[in-house]
């Protein structure tokens, strides 16, 4: 099975995308934050998508949402995030204009962001690192955008966390 990123169409509301030049001032997650979770290959065919070759994401569809009783987030959903390993650093952010609505958190020593960097990391556990983590909503569910930019290259992928988008 293969799965294709597209890039955000001109005019989107996603904004100029970070790229991992550019990102020097993002909350880094390290390497020792996998989680000591480390696979020979991401587990495609629970629905994760294949992002630049290097970054395994969330399914298009996530199912599961919980309440966290906290605000401004009220709402969590629960999914890793698998980088290949030897890959350039990953920036991951949400646009600006989904910013009040939607953050993000992967890797165990990062808070709740609007935008991370992972380190480029070495293969120490297997061919993919994994790395704890998911997304935080204000609405109980919402189709989120997120740029994934590795190295001079980015793309918009979405997200329909609780509900299915089209």
């Amino acid at each position: 099975m293969i799965f294709v990123a597209l890039p955000a169409p001109a005019g989107s509301s996603a904004g100029p995308a970070l790229t991992a030049a550019s990102a020097g001032s993002l909350p880094t997650v390290r390497c020792d934050e996998s989680g000591g979770v480390g696979v020979n290959s991401p587990q495609l065919a629970n629905g994760s998508r294949l992002v630049l070759g290097v970054v395994a994401v969330p399914p298009a569809y996530i199912r599961q949402v919980v309440a966290t009783r906290s605000q401004p987030w009220r709402f969590w959903s629960k999914w890793g995030l698998f980088i290949r390993a030897g890959s350039p650093a990953v920036v991951i952010s949400v646009p600006k204009a989904w910013r009040t609505r939607a953050a993000i958190t992967w890797g165990s020593g990062v808070a709740t962001v609007s935008a991370l960097r992972v380190a480029s990391c070495p293969r120490t556990l297997g061919a993919w690192n994994g790395y704890p983590g998911g997304f935080f909503l204000r609405a109980s569910s919402a189709c989120v955008p997120l740029v994934v930019g590795v190295g001079q290259r980015s793309v918009t992928v979405r997200f329909g966390i609780g509900r299915r988008c089209g």
